[in-house]
C-alpha cells in the first residue's frame, strides 16, 4: 500500500518523490513542500488540495484547532489521510466486482 500511496502522491501534486521512502520521510516532505506552496503559490495549494480531495472544513477545523501546529504538517497529514481513504475506497470496490459475475458486469 506505501507504493501506492507515493504514487499516487506523485501523480496528484506533480512532484517529485523517491520510490522508497518512509510514512515519516514522506509527512516531512509534503510538510516542506505545503509550506513552500503557502509562502510562494498559495493557489497552487488550493488547487492541488482540491484535485486531491482534502476536506476544507477538515482543513480548517484543524488550523484552528492546533494553532501551534505547522500549517503544513497539518495539510501534509491530511493529503497522506485521504489518498490512504481513496485507496483502501478502490481496493473495497475491486473486491466488491470481483464478486460479481462476468454475465452480470456491463
Amino acid at each position: 500500500m506505501e507504493k501506492e500511496l507515493i504514487d499516487n502522491i506523485k501523480k496528484d501534486m506533480a512532484i517529485v518523490l523517491p520510490d522508497k521512502i518512509s510514512l515519516i520521510e514522506l509527512e516531512e516532505a509534503l510538510t516542506i513542500y505545503a509550506n513552500q506552496l503557502i509562502q510562494k503559490d498559495f493557489q497552487k495549494l488550493v488547487t492541488l488540495l482540491y484535485r486531491i480531495d482534502v476536506s476544507e472544513a477538515k482543513l480548517k477545523y484543524l488550523l484552528q484547532l492546533e494553532t501551534d501546529e505547522n500549517a503544513g504538517n497539518i495539510i501534509a497529514k491530511l493529503i497522506i489521510e485521504r489518498q490512504l481513504e481513496k485507496i483502501k475506497s478502490r481496493q473495497q470496490f475491486s473486491k466488491h466486482n470481483d464478486d460479481i459475475s462476468e454475465e452480470e458486469k456491463w
